[in-house]
Formats: structure tokens, C-alpha cells, sequence
């Protein structure tokens, strides 16, 4: 007999926010417009399988804008790209759509007017990602990256009253927090964003799962092991009390960590489709488990409107035609 829990539990918020929303409806309509082939710089979001779905379709994910032939279309991916992204570009000719998420283009609205004002922007965020990469395009020379509290204490600055901070913006929320508070302490003249980098949909992914754990033996978190926000809900359910483990789909999850488990919680990283948490859930239904709840903590509404490209294409399509 396989193992089966009496009872799942679906976190609320989970899956898509709306800037991948936003960005995965970007490439959708411009193969709709362009037709095949679509060019985007790196994965659109950070879902395997979303990014095969998009492929399926027409869309060519590339890793460097220098790789799209001239002329052509190419779509910046929700994580923002530098301004050497854009001069590239503009040197080869390329047309280009803009699918950062309005969120991190804040954040590098603020890393600009840090950068003129002169201080040292020291950014919370993993090396090699390509958020980060992204924000400390915008004035290279002004920022120092640092990933833990005890990066803190090693930083070195020319003058310690004019520091910034500012975050990538899909991190553990408690961890950067704690990070924040040994920068102020350290620099306490240090200036910071008008309002959080981390964003909504981060910050409220990763309360539902606090709030979940506690009633859980087992989450599982849906979302590739690229996705930031993703790795951050397994951290966060481990921290209150459940085992967990990341899975791109059903097709992954471990007979042995079902092993004596009641009750497990399902949730899913920002750039994940809902389609894959109904799959676990079909999954956990053919083992026999009949009890399916909701977990809400809070209710999501945000919106963005898509590129302006996007949506000047689309008003032209629609205009009636003359004759």
C-alpha cells in the first residue's frame, strides 16, 4: 500500500504573482503578434516547465542578447537586465520588449539615484543571480554584494555615512531583516529604499508557508531549483517545524517522506503554474487521500499592465480596418 496523508493542505497565496504573470504573458503575445521565432534573453521566469511550454510554442531562450541575430525581437526576462543590456541591443539592431517586473525596476530606479547621489550601495542578494546581476549593472563601481550577516562584518567602505542598502527582491524575508538590522548597527547613518525591495508576493508566499508549517508534517514546495523565491519556502517551512523538500512535479516526490505523514502542505514559487500544484493534488487523490483545504492567510490583487510594446501592438490589431 502507498503511503497517502489524511489530509493536504494549499497554501494560500501560492504560484504565479504579477509580474510573472506579467512576463509569461509578454512572450505569449508576442508570438501571437510576431509569429516564431521570438528570442528571449535567459528563462522568461524561473519554471523549467513553463520555459519548455514557451519553447514548445515558437519562443527561443538565448543566454546573451549578443547571441539574437540583428534585427530581430527579443524579450528582457521579469529579472531586469543593465544598461549594457540595452546598449548591446541597440548596437545589433535588435527590437526589444522589456518583461522586467516593475518591482525590480524600483529597485534599480533606486540603485540610479543612490549611485548620483554617491554612496556605496551595498545590495542583499545571491552572487550569480541574474536579479542581482541585473541591479548592480546600473553603476558597478558603487556596489558591494553581500549575502549573509556575517558579510556585515567585512565589509569595507570609504566613508561609512554614505552607505545605502538595498535588496534583491525575492529573499528570505526574516533572514534580510536580521541582515538589515547588523548593517544599522554597524553604519547607523545608512540610508534605504522609501518602502521594502523584497516584494508582495514574496513576503506573503513565505507567511502562508510560516503559518502552514506549524499545522504540517510534510511541505512540498512547487518550483525549479533556479527559483530564488522557491528554495526561500522550503527554508521557511523547515524553520517552523515541517519537513520539505522543492519538486519541479508530482513525478518527484519521495514515497519515504510520505512515511508517517498526516497531514501535508502544497505550495508553490512565484513563477510556478497552478497547473502543477492541481497535478500534486490529482497525485495525492489517486493514493486515496480525500481531505483538500485551503489555507489562506491573505488575499492577493495586484496587477500589472504588460509592456508598452505589447500593448501598442495589440490596440493596433484591434483598430478596425479602413475600406
Amino acid at each position: 500500500m502507498r503511503a497517502a496523508p489524511e489530509k493536504l493542505l494549499l497554501a494560500a497565496p501560492r504560484g504565479y504573482c504579477a509580474g510573472v504573470d506579467r512576463a509569461v504573458q509578454t512572450v505569449e503575445h508576442a508570438l501571437e503578434l510576431h509569429g516564431p521565432p521570438v528570442y528571449v534573453r535567459k528563462e522568461i521566469v524561473h519554471n523549467k516547465h513553463v520555459v519548455e511550454q514557451l519553447r514548445a510554442r515558437g519562443a527561443v531562450f538565448v543566454e546573451e542578447e549578443t547571441e539574437v541575430p540583428e534585427g530581430e525581437t527579443v524579450i528582457f526576462s521579469a529579472h531586469g537586465v543593465s544598461p549594457a543590456v540595452h546598449a548591446n541591443a541597440e548596437m545589433r539592431r535588435l527590437k526589444t520588449i522589456d518583461a522586467t517586473c516593475p518591482l525590480v525596476t524600483k529597485v534599480h530606479v533606486e540603485a540610479r539615484k543612490f549611485a548620483a547621489e554617491g554612496y556605496t550601495i551595498v545590495l542583499v542578494g545571491h552572487q550569480g543571480h541574474e536579479e542581482v546581476e541585473g541591479t548592480m549593472g546600473e553603476a558597478p563601481e558603487h556596489f558591494s554584494l553581500i549575502e549573509t550577516e556575517d558579510d556585515v562584518e567585512e565589509l569595507e567602505v570609504d566613508d561609512p555615512d554614505r552607505v545605502a542598502y538595498l535588496t534583491q527582491t525575492t529573499l528570505s524575508v526574516d533572514e534580510t531583516d536580521r541582515i538589515i538590522r547588523r548593517l544599522r548597527e554597524r553604519f547607523p547613518n545608512i540610508a534605504g529604499p522609501k518602502s521594502d525591495d523584497i516584494c508582495y508576493a514574496t513576503t506573503n508566499r513565505q507567511l502562508a508557508v510560516r503559518q502552514m508549517a506549524r499545522e504540517c508534517d510534510l511541505v512540498l514546495v512547487i518550483g525549479s531549483r533556479n527559483s530564488s523565491n522557491s528554495n526561500r519556502l522550503v527554508e521557511v517551512a523547515r524553520d517552523h517545524g515541517a519537513d520539505s523538500y522543492l519538486i519541479d512535479n508530482e513525478s518527484q516526490v519521495s514515497d519515504e517522506w510520505l512515511e508517517g505523514k498526516r497531514v501535508v502542505g502544497i505550495t508553490s514559487g512565484a513563477s510556478a503554474p497552478e497547473e502543477l500544484v492541481q497535478r500534486l493534488v490529482d497525485f495525492f487523490r489517486a493514493r486515496g487521500t480525500e481531505q483538500v483545504s485551503e489555507f489562506e492567510v491573505v488575499q492577493e490583487d495586484v496587477r500589472f499592465m504588460l509592456p508598452k510594446e505589447i500593448r501598442q501592438a495589440l490596440a493596433t490589431r484591434s483598430l478596425p480596418v479602413a475600406g
